[in-house]
């Protein structure tokens, strides 16, 4: 094994002040309440004495004492031809003292409290059946990708340089553009587009700029809950106006009824989240209409746009009116999420303040990926990657839902008929809690989400959100067995309570 060179610094020596002598007294209590403090932990190395005396310029006599009354204490041990380091049977002490700091917390903020409560609803499920958005086996990208990587990484345009662009490389812009305008039917300009770190950073951005103290929004519901956590915590205090789906999407008259004078309406038109059914061009056309009229603003989260497995995608709504559309698009679900590259086109009027914002959060987005994206795009690898993985989501989801059909049984869940996604929604029984059912699966190794707190607490309906993924076929078939079962059992304890 190779030998690793060590550096150890001991910041808080700082605190000995040379002019007021026993300097051996002083290392000592310095050392001691590092121990005390966690600075220093069980197993960590220290210097060796004459390494510490010529940082301290003191005589290695003086180190030597120090650590020689240590060592009598237990607090170090010394370990032959390896040096000395803070012994390992103070490691239960130190938890000791970490419990008790952890029970003496100091009072946090409401606020404080509400992002620590948003967290569990973005926690990742593991690489489970029915994990949305887990790129596995043929749905990852292929070499090229890597290629790609290690070709600009290394002596291409991706290689360590300064601050960028917080809007993002050109070329990137560039190739977005091209690819949105033969793909999606948007219109606009490489000036108009701004690399972001995904749907959710652009939704906070909107959320930001776009409204003054207490308007009013309306959003679907259900909805996605990034779009409503980022809503509820805004600076301003946004009022959100839940405006119901049907099978045509937003019911634009109701959201009329609820909140004409709405500043925006935040909508899925191609593939509504999570219920799956994409806006009929009547009900864009009177949502577009509603926006003028009101002078109002469309965010249009074209969420899984690219997969559907039965005919053409749908255009977007930006396409119909794009000085009035704000249109949000992440590589997330047809690369890796991992990745954390999206896009926000926005009018030209919102950009300089898009940009301005995205330069506060972040500087701008990691520039290497984004070249390399930009060349895999360019050169037509990700429109052949999406055919690839459509073919291979198309070939899951029928599987999926055959097996979903023959293991359980109507009276337990039926399937929301949809035909594009990377989700499918399951239907509970009445009686039957998803939330628990959620819970339970996971402990078993089934990796599902809970419906319900998509909705308001008008419309909750109980559900799960079935993901599709390359699994393997006897993983999902124990997967869904392993749901019935517990489907039974909450049918089950729900009829002998009633």
């Amino acid at each position: 094994m190779a030998r690793t060179t060590q550096v150890i610094d001991l910041p808080f020596i700082t605190k000995i002040d040379k002019k007021a002598g026993h300097i051996s007294l002083q290392l000592i209590q310095v050392l001691r309440e590092a121990v005390q403090h966690g600075q220093l932990q069980s197993g960590d190395p220290l210097p060796s004495s004459r390494e510490l005396a010529q940082t301290l310029r003191v005589a290695r006599g003086t180190v030597i004492e120090a650590y020689d009354q240590l060592l009598a204490e237990g607090v170090l041990e010394s370990r032959a031809r390896a040096g000395t380091y803070v012994a390992h049977a103070l490691s239960s002490s130190n938890k000791q003292q970490k419990l008790s700091r952890k029970n003496n917390v100091m009072t946090i903020t409401t606020s404080a409290r509400a992002f620590a409560e948003v967290l569990k609803d973005f926690k990742p499920l593991p690489h489970l059946p029915f994990a949305v958005s887990v790129p596995i086996n043929r749905t990852q990208p292929n070499d090229t990708w890597r290629k790609f990587g290690n070709r600009f990484r290394a002596r291409g345009e991706g290689i360590p340089t300064g601050y960028e662009d917080p809007q993002g490389i050109l070329s990137l812009r560039e190739a977005i553009a091209d690819y949105v305008r033969r793909s999606r039917s948007v219109r606009c300009t490489p000036e108009q587009i701004i690399i972001t770190t995904g749907t959710q950073q652009a939704l906070y951005i909107c959320s930001q700029i776009l409204f003054e103290a207490q308007d009013q929004v309306w959003v679907e519901d259900p909805a996605y809950r990034g779009t409503t956590a980022t809503l509820a915590h805004s600076i301003q205090k946004i009022q959100m106006v839940a405006v119901p789906v049907d099978a045509e999407g937003i019911q634009v008259e109701r959201g009329i009824a609820l909140a004409k004078s709405a500043r925006a309406a935040f909508v899925t038109p191609s593939h509504q989240y999570p219920l799956g059914m994409s806006m009929s061009l009547a009900r864009r056309n009177a949502l577009l209409a509603w926006a003028k009229n009101q002078n109002a603003w469309i965010i249009e989260d074209d969420y899984d746009s690219e997969l559907r497995y039965s005919g053409q995608p749908f255009p977007s709504l930006q396409g119909l009116d794009p000085s009035r559309v704000i249109y949000l698009g992440t590589f997330s679900k047809v690369l890796f999420p991992s990745l954390r590259l999206g896009y926000a086109i926005v009018p030209e009027v919102l950009v300089d303040a898009f940009c301005g914002l995205k330069a506060l959060i972040d500087r701008h987005s990691a520039s290497a990926d984004q070249h390399v994206l930009a060349a895999f795009i360019r050169e037509g690898y990700l429109e052949r990657h999406i055919r690839r993985i459509r073919n291979v989501y198309a070939e899951k989801r029928k599987e999926q839902i055959e097996m979903i059909k023959q293991i359980i049984p109507t009276e337990l869940a039926h399937l929301e008929p949809g035909d594009q996604g990377l989700h499918m929604v399951l239907w509970l029984a009445d009686g039957i809690n998803d939330l628990e059912i959620a819970a339970s699966a996971l402990r078993d190794g089934v990796a599902i989400k809970a419906i319900s707190p998509t909705f308001t607490h008008d419309h909750k309906r109980s559900g799960l959100i079935i993901g599709l993924g390359d699994f393997e076929t006897a993983d999902m078939r124990i997967a869904i067995q392993k749901l019935s079962h517990l489907l039974a059992e909450a049918k089950a304890q729900s009829s002998s309570s009633a």
